[in-house]
């Protein structure tokens, strides 16, 4: 399949991906792990994939693919890079970001609860990385983890959530408002429009929620990484990186004119919201997060 077919199809799924899952339409796009652009089955990843102590799963977010994480030229893109750097073994997923993200959810902590069943003593360490919705994907899948007891949850030390709408998207919620608006004149032409409106996602209704079912958890080292299209402190807060607000994607622990920041938090100015998934600068962040206390980064199994 190629690379725009593919594209094409995760746009299809962004806008009506929870009606093509239900009618068991066939362009409905599983959660899977992919390599070389081909689903892979968990049992198959050491045979094709050299399997390291650290791996690092990569979320992309709403209508995406894995080839969001792509730097350009040699560059290769995050899962790559962390690979070169830190001996990490890169396990791309791709779903069908029009589900429910608990939907979602679900389907990554069975897939990583099958990832280590598959490979119990060679995967050690499992790091998790999302872009935009990605991040919500992650945050659902470790409360999953936890009520059935999955032993991958155990292996993660640090998640890192790259312009994920933590509290929401206000453009979600502001088109939520306007269909319900729409909705309530009496001319049949507007209600029509309202209609064909309230026909996105699920997965796109889900980015209105201001608050995540699941926390933080507090024995997972958590980064947030904001980004802000503008320099104006007061204008990078509330618009953000164009998509997702500086307070959303750092769960409230920051806005663009603080002048002190936790350190698992980054703003980082002039990074809109798709750079952030393929930014030289939002990788040394990244990196530097992944690098072990000690040095020592872990090598094959």
């Amino acid at each position: 399949m190629g690379k725009r077919l593919e594209q094409a199809i995760s746009v299809l799924n962004g806008l009506i991906g929870d009606h093509l899952a239900r009618s068991g339409n066939g362009l409905a796009t599983a959660l899977t792990l992919v390599h070389d652009g081909a689903p892979i089955a968990a049992r198959d990843i050491g045979a094709r994939v050299p399997l390291g102590s650290r791996a690092v799963v990569l979320l992309h977010g709403l209508m995406g693919t894995e080839s969001v994480w792509a730097m350009g030229g040699d560059d290769g893109d995050y899962g790559r890079r962390l690979q070169a750097d830190l001996g990490m073994t890169p396990l791309y997923v791709r779903y069908n970001s029009g589900r429910p993200i608990v939907d979602n959810g679900v389907a990554l902590a069975e897939l990583l609860e099958a990832l280590v069943d598959a490979h119990p003593e060679a995967l050690g360490e499992i790091a998790l990385l999302g872009h935009s919705m990605g991040g919500l994907v992650a945050r659902s899948a470790c409360g999953v983890a936890i009520e059935r007891g999955h032993r991958w949850l155990g292996r993660v030390q640090r998640a890192i959530y790259v312009g994920t709408p933590h509290q929401g998207s206000p453009l979600e919620r502001w088109g939520r408002q306007l269909t319900r608006g729409l909705a309530a004149i009496p001319d049949p032409y507007t209600r029509l429009i309202a209609q064909i409106g309230d026909l996105r996602s699920s997965g796109i209704k889900d980015l209105a929620d201001r608050r995540h079912p699941v926390p933080l958890l507090p024995e997972i080292q958590h980064l947030l990484i904001a980004g802000t299209i503008v320099k104006d402190p007061m204008l990078a807060t509330w618009f953000g990186d164009a998509l997702v607000p500086v307070p959303s994607a750092t769960d409230g622990h920051a806005h663009a004119r603080s002048e002190a920041m936790p350190e698992h938090v980054k703003v980082l100015p002039g990074v809109g919201h798709m750079k952030l998934a393929f930014s030289p600068e939002v990788y040394e962040h990244v990196r530097a997060w992944c690098t072990p206390a000690d040095g020592i980064a872990g090598g094959a199994a």
